[in-house]
């Protein structure tokens, strides 16, 4: 399990935000938020390096379960994907293996399970991914509008020193050098957006918070 997210001190209640649709790219570190309010069918992207605190989200959020072996039923109809989903079911036949041998695997299972919810859930989607890599981002963006989504992105920015914490706490630790890249590549995708440069194929809207918005932060709804 994740550490709680109160790493930081929250703000003082004046900059408290009371709700925000998101339709563009926001910034929104060191504020706070009470509601992210999204389209009904969205496909939302929670994404942060190994250990920002995704699982966290989707389970304080979305109802989403470390234990779960299946896709989870949130609120509103929503369908939430996590790779530990997959990991967990492939476990029983691949577990005696070391980790490192079927990963691949997890990630190819958890991506036709996102493309299989993309197409066939009458509702929002929620999917936890890194980010990190660019053939990811642009092939959910590229299922998300070909069956008629809105894709949101969520991204978690926190430390690498607090990242590395949260993977010692959870006890499931990344490969030393897969961290290392995924933490190379999250410094780069922040400095483009710092430049005023985006993603290719853009999203619908990409907000970028941190602990504090996380705390502060009561729902994430889905409405016409």
């Amino acid at each position: 399990m994740n550490p709680p997210l109160a790493i930081l001190p929250p703000p003082a209640p004046v900059d408290v935000l009371p709700a925000l649709a998101p339709d563009a790219v926001h910034d929104l570190r060191g504020r706070a938020i009470d509601e992210l309010q999204y389209p009904p069918m969205t496909a939302l992207v929670v994404a942060g390096i190994p250990g920002a605190g995704k699982s966290t989200v989707l389970r304080r959020f979305f109802g989403a379960t470390t234990e779960s072996e299946d896709p989870s039923n949130g609120p509103e109809g929503s369908v939430v994907l996590d790779s530990l989903q997959a990991r967990n079911r492939l476990r029983h036949r691949l577990g005696w293996l070391p980790y490192s041998l079927w990963r691949p695997v997890v990630h190819v299972v958890h991506f036709a399970g996102i493309r299989a919810a993309l197409r066939d859930t009458d509702g929002p989607v929620v999917i936890h991914d890194c980010a990190t890599t660019g053939w990811a981002r642009r092939i959910i963006s590229l299922w998300a509008a070909g069956y008629g989504r809105e894709l949101h992105l969520i991204l978690l920015d926190v430390p690498t020193a607090v990242a590395r914490a949260g993977q010692h706490a959870r006890g499931r630790r990344s490969n030393r050098m897969t961290f290392v890249l995924h933490c190379f590549r999250w410094r780069r995708l922040m400095e483009r957006l710092r430049a005023g440069g985006g993603l290719r194929p853009a999203p619908e809207s990409l907000v970028i918070v941190d602990r504090i918005n996380i705390n502060h932060l009561s729902r994430v709804t889905f409405a016409a």
